[in-house]
């Protein structure tokens, strides 16, 4: 994209209602504008973002079996009040009728849905388990939106909902949750640490949360810095063998990990000190074991190998993928602006023209460009170098491939690493081969 033709309308000045810094550089950087109360309209960076996040998601999703499903909006109030929690949710459930006087509300989430669903469609223990996951728009009216979209009234979020037939294969599906998730913030480039988390009147010690580490979150974290260490994408787990998933669990429960509602300072004081690591964590993602909870109050009931009907086993897990926007940058930022990890930047580089007009800067910065227009923005605006160094930087691509006249008589550009400031002055070549553009 040329940033001439792009639509990238950045900010000079600090917005007055932006009280945190993701929400500071969303607005600045071009990235979202809020429309209403809570509510955002997601600009074309912006929207790259979220795109790129929903693909990890999809591909780790789709790794463990899981089916993605996408289900409406809006629901009706009937599945509500069959499970019993359309009058119990409370206010932050919209609530609107259609034209025939016919109850509807703007999904806070989708269990009753999806159980709906697959009771209509799946009548044997032989059509279990199933996993199916969406990536939807959700509305929960907050009685005080703040923080940007870390906080807002609608967000996109994926759920996914396991269906088994006993409790050790919900177990099995839960594990298996557990280990995609991991997975997919290794590969979205945080560190998110899984916590145990209350389960409600339900009971049992399966359900965790997931918290990104930042100055801002809203929960003091203790934790074993081993969790810190280790390495899920080359974790060998065999997500069809119940031993296979019971020993990675067990890799991950083992260390210390909680909240500071949870926090046991007795169990905290075993930790070796130079292991011990606190601060203050975002939750981006829940995993939650329900069980009969929405099959019984549903009636939804499958035949089993003796002919007997029973409620099959269930768990949801959710990601919040528009707040892992406001997450990652609150992780990984700086004065200057954004610092993008490459796997959800919207763009690889940014290609910066010190001297538009020249002759050999055009030259090469077009040929740069011409290599992978798609994922590369040029900057190929008038303005100083100085501005142009500004806004590179403010909207954190992980690259910025550096044209001036010097250097281009030369055949040579500089290559700057935004996470570390690192400059290399390389040929055109070896820069495109450097950012994984070659």
């Amino acid at each position: 994209m040329r940033l001439t033709k792009a639509f990238q309308p950045t900010l000079k000045e600090i917005p007055a209602e932006a009280q945190i810094a993701s929400h500071r550089l969303m607005l600045r950087a071009g990235l979202v504008r809020q429309t209403s109360s809570g509510i955002y309209a997601w600009l074309p960076a912006g929207l790259r973002v979220l795109r790129n996040i929903e693909q990890i998601v999809r591909e780790e999703q789709d790794a463990i079996g899981a089916q993605e499903v996408l289900m409406p909006t809006l629901q009706s109030a009937d599945l509500w009040r069959r499970s019993g929690r359309y009058d119990a949710y409370g206010p932050e459930m919209l609530r609107i009728q259609d034209r025939h006087g016919r109850d509807l509300l703007y999904g806070p989430t989708n269990e009753e849905m999806i159980t709906d669903i697959f009771g209509a469609s799946v009548k044997s223990y032989k059509d279990l388990p199933k996993a199916l996951y969406h990536i939807q728009w959700k509305f929960r009216d907050e009685v005080r939106p703040r923080f940007g979209v870390m906080r807002g009234r609608e967000f996109l979020m994926k759920d996914a909902y396991s269906f088994d037939a006993t409790y050790e294969d919900a177990v099995a599906s839960y594990r298996r949750m557990m280990l995609s998730y991991l997975r997919i913030f290794q590969r979205l480039g945080v560190r998110a640490v899984p916590m145990v988390a209350d389960t409600g009147p339900i009971g049992g010690d399966l359900s965790h949360e997931f918290l990104v580490l930042a100055p801002t979150g809203e929960s003091g974290v203790f934790f074993d810095a081993a969790l810190e260490e280790q390495d899920w994408l080359g974790r060998p787990v065999d997500c069809d063998d119940h031993e296979s998933l019971a020993t990675f669990f067990s890799t991950v429960t083992d260390h210390y990990a909680a909240t500071d509602e949870k926090h046991d300072e007795a169990k905290w004081a075993k930790i070796p000190e130079e292991r011990k690591r606190e601060g203050r964590g975002i939750e981006v993602g829940h995993i939650f074991y329900f069980g009969t909870k929405y099959t019984e109050s549903m009636g939804i009931e499958v035949i089993g190998s003796d002919g007997a009907s029973f409620h099959p086993q269930m768990g949801s897990y959710g990601i919040g993928v528009s707040r892992l926007v406001g997450a990652i940058i609150e992780a990984s930022h700086d004065e200057a602006g954004i610092i993008w990890p490459a796997s959800v930047a919207p763009y690889r580089a940014a290609i910066l023209n010190l001297r538009q007009g020249d002759e050999a800067c055009d030259a090469i910065c077009e040929s740069i460009y011409g290599t992978d227009p798609e994922n590369l923005l040029y900057d190929d605006r008038s303005d100083r170098a100085g501005v142009k160094f500004n806004d590179a930087d403010l909207m954190g691509h992980p690259w910025q491939i550096i044209v001036g006249p010097r250097g281009a008589k030369e055949g040579k550009v500089e290559l700057k690493q935004r996470v570390t400031g690192e400059r290399f002055e390389l040929s055109v070549e070896d820069a495109l081969a450097k950012i994984g553009a070659a």
